[in-house]
């Protein structure tokens, strides 16, 4: 059964460094390509980045582009999110997804999503 849970969430300051953490169980890292998208409140789900299933490629939104990296321990089957230099537009639940096949961008490509993490970026 697939499996997605995401950690690493908390409050930070502007400025600030968070990691978030995507662990996978039911499927293999090679298997599926990883996304990560985020809701803050009464605004639509957005993608924020993917990695793909086979050479890792990753792909961003230009929103985070320079600030957040993608990337993935197979030994782990977990996907991080390293996100830097954080401002207040950053804050919204975290989630993560997975389909076979090609990093997509629309959250209706993605078959199975975790639970959800909360950023929270503030003075």
């Amino acid at each position: 059964q697939v499996h997605l849970v995401e950690s690493g969430g908390g409050l930070v300051q502007p400025g600030g460094s968070l990691r978030l953490s995507c662990a996978a169980s039911g499927f293999t890292l090679d298997a599926a390509a990883i996304g990560w998208f985020r809701q803050a409140p009464g605004k639509e789900r957005d993608w924020v980045s993917c990695i793909s299933r086979t050479d890792g490629t990753t792909y961003y939104a230009d929103s985070v582009k320079g600030r957040f990296t993608i990337s993935k321990d197979k030994s782990e089957n977990t996907v991080y999110l390293q996100m830097n230099s954080l401002k207040p537009e950053d804050t919204a639940v975290y989630y993560c997804a997975t389909r076979r096949g090609y990093c997509r961008r629309l959250g209706g490509d993605y078959a199975y999503w975790g639970q959800g993490t909360q950023v929270t970026v503030s003075s």
